[in-house]
């Protein structure tokens, strides 16, 4: 479970099973992650074999990410997280929401 624990490394799978894509799709399809945070994630995938990452020598530089063959055999996992979060959606936005405290403003 480590290797997809987080809240963030089942949503990229989750993308990634539709096929190749690059940072910024990536991005997009994710409104609420960092670009600091995606690119931590995508490195821990990577790293943990779940994730492809193939840099293109060009000007700008194109990075794409896709599924490994690891990878690939996680998603009935995934797929079943999925719809089991679809299926409890009502019940889990009944939770609380976060508190978010914000930075007091320093004095000019």
């Amino acid at each position: 479970m480590d290797l997809i624990d987080g809240k963030w490394k089942g949503v990229i799978l989750y993308h990634l099973q539709s096929g190749t894509q690059r940072f910024g799709e990536l991005r997009r399809r994710m409104p609420g992650i960092t670009q600091r945070m995606l690119t931590k994630q995508l490195r821990a995938l990577e790293e943990d074999k779940l994730v492809i990452r193939k840099v293109y020598a060009e000007v700008p530089p194109r990075v794409e990410y896709c599924l490994s063959e690891l990878g690939e055999s996680l998603k009935p996992v995934i797929d079943i997280l999925k719809a089991w979060g679809e299926s409890h959606q009502e019940r889990l936005s009944c939770a609380s929401p976060p508190v978010v405290v914000k930075k007091p403003r320093r004095a000019a």
